[in-house]
């Protein structure tokens, strides 16, 4: 049975997307609190279930890995002051860390469950398409695997137009190296966040995702 019913959060959201405003923020911080608690105590629970999954996952509490809802808007085009999502990186070191981890995205009508690697440093990245390079057939086996098909399909984002530099351009597989993020993702729908089986569901789709993020965080822990 699920321990956290997240409506709460959900429905918290949906009202803040149409009122994405200083002034109705603050009129409404009690139904914020109550939203971010509940988001909090479901991340409490995921996060032993994900270290059992993953033993490298060294964080206890859910503020090492919740993202703030506060947007900068310094250089944004976009001036608005809230994000319209709660989202959680769960991950050796936390939110902040270079490492591959388990992220959860709750946004009313684009949700979606995954991780990886978002926007690494040169040098992690680096490290990565070193890594895939000499180990290619292990690298296809994680992401060509039925299982990890079944959640994710190809990696999520850019890619560079040309081989990266310091690897040769005729590798047969050098498709593989020009991602500029190694994170993939699973779209779920806003009844997700209610099901019955919200955590076995999670737990599924991080077992899945552990094999891919145990195959960076061997490259990343090399640097």
């Amino acid at each position: 049975m699920n321990m956290v019913d997240l409506r709460v959060s959900l429905d918290f959201l949906a009202l803040l997307k149409a009122n994405n405003d200083r002034e109705w923020f603050q009129a409404n911080k009690s139904l914020y609190d109550e939203a971010k608690e509940e988001f909090e105590q479901f991340i409490a629970v995921l996060i032993p279930v994900i270290r059992g999954i993953d033993p490298d996952v060294d964080v206890v509490s859910p503020k090492e890995c919740l993202f703030r809802i506060f947007r900068d808007v310094r250089f944004s085009k976009n001036k608005s002051p809230y994000k319209n999502n709660f989202g959680a990186f769960i991950a050796r070191g936390g939110r902040k860390s270079p490492y591959a981890g388990y992220y959860l995205h709750m946004e009313p009508g684009a949700s979606f469950v995954g991780g990886g690697v978002y926007m690494p440093e040169s040098h992690y990245l680096k490290a990565i398409r070193k890594e895939i390079f000499e180990n290619i057939q292990e690298y296809k086996a994680v992401i060509e695997g039925g299982e990890f098909r079944k959640f994710f399909g190809g990696m999520f984002g850019e890619k560079l137009k040309t081989a990266p530099k310091g690897f040769p351009k005729d590798f047969p597989d050098i498709d593989m190296l020009k991602n500029k993020h190694y994170a993939v993702t699973h779209k779920v729908d806003d009844g997700f966040w209610f099901s019955d089986t919200l955590v076995e569901d999670v737990t599924e789709i991080f077992s899945v995702l552990y094999v891919l993020n145990r195959f960076l965080n061997n490259a990343i822990s090399k640097v």
